[in-house]
């Protein structure tokens, strides 16, 4: 093995840093215990360090104790959510996405429009779930061409439709052609919903992969955006796996291989990144090379309640 070559961007969003922000001001300001619904940000290793902190995640406003601080994690809720936490009495702080909450909102406006909406997502998915709840009916879920060609809709002239922030952006471009060939009159939003962070990710594995003679992307099972990155890779035909941490790596991905890309999903923090390259110096790897990338300088401020002091940035 010759080297590793790092994508550029990887790892952390605006987001993700802001949702994990959240929860660790939380503990700081009001301690031990503060509930999570859903895991904050779909990473084992993040979520199992908040843990370890005072964080207790639940699956659903139930299992929260009346009167108790729940933090809603970065993929969204439905207005159902919102108003079940209200009528316990529970004291909210929403670590929701800034460009999810962007999607809730354009949801509303199509809504009250008196549009029907097409969600283009992975169903089962929290974000998905969150803003097809942003309506009281009225939305269909679309996750391929196929299901473009089976839509029934009450009205062609009175269509909309909206994207998960962290699909391919690839395979989302052809499912709105498919939309758009069908429905002409169908409408978008101003701003693709497809988050910078997915894009910028997706478009470094296109680089990168072509460099390369296996990818290994660093991300948990259950991350979307991570999905997304091995397929980007496998689709131009590179072999490419996804590893939640160093220990999963196996050997025989890299045995003969001269260049091995490395790439981390929004979710997984760098510290993931560096253990993977330990391990693959480990196998044989000698120089480490970073590609050249997008800089991303997002910022996304905490809630109010929460104070500016403890703001972070990308990275």
């Amino acid at each position: 093995m010759n080297e590793v070559i790092l994508a550029n961007p990887r790892g952390f969003c605006a987001g993700v840093d802001r949702a994990i922000a959240i929860v660790e001001e939380a503990l700081a300001r009001f301690g031990a215990p503060i509930y999570v619904r859903h895991e904050v940000v779909h990473n084992k290793f993040v979520v199992d360090d908040l843990k370890s902190k005072g964080a207790v995640f639940v699956d659903e406003l139930v299992d929260v104790p009346q009167g108790s601080t729940v933090v809603f994690s970065a993929h969204g809720v439905s207005r159902a959510v919102r108003a079940e936490a209200d009528a316990r009495g529970l004291k909210v702080f929403d670590a929701t996405c800034p460009l999810v909450t962007k999607v809730h909102v354009e949801v509303a406006k199509m809504h009250a429009q008196g549009r029907e909406i097409v969600m283009i997502g992975h169903a089962g998915h929290p974000e998905v779930e969150g803003t097809m709840g942003q309506a009281d009916g009225g939305i269909h879920l679309v996750d391929s061409v196929a299901e473009v060609d089976g839509l029934i809709v009450r009205d062609a002239s009175r269509l909309a439709y909206v994207t998960q922030t962290t699909l391919s952006v690839d395979d989302a471009a052809a499912i709105v052609a498919g939309l758009k060939r069908r429905f002409p009159a169908i409408v978008g939003p101003r701003r693709d919903d497809i988050c910078y962070a997915t894009q910028n990710r997706q478009d470094a594995v296109k680089f990168l992969a072509p460099q390369c003679d296996v990818v290994i992307v660093v991300g948990s099972p259950n991350s979307s955006n991570s999905n997304r990155l091995r397929e980007v890779a496998a689709h131009r035909g590179i072999p490419a796996y996804m590893i939640d941490h160093a220990e999963e790596l196996d050997p025989e991905w890299v045995e003969g291989k001269r260049h091995v890309g490395v790439t981390a999903g929004a979710s997984a923090p760098e510290i993931l990144v560096q253990q993977v390259i330990e391990r693959l110096r480990q196998l044989g790897a000698g120089k480490v090379r970073e590609l050249d990338g997008t800089v991303e300088s997002v910022v996304f401020p905490l809630p109010r309640s929460l104070g500016a002091q403890a703001e972070r940035g990308s990275g």
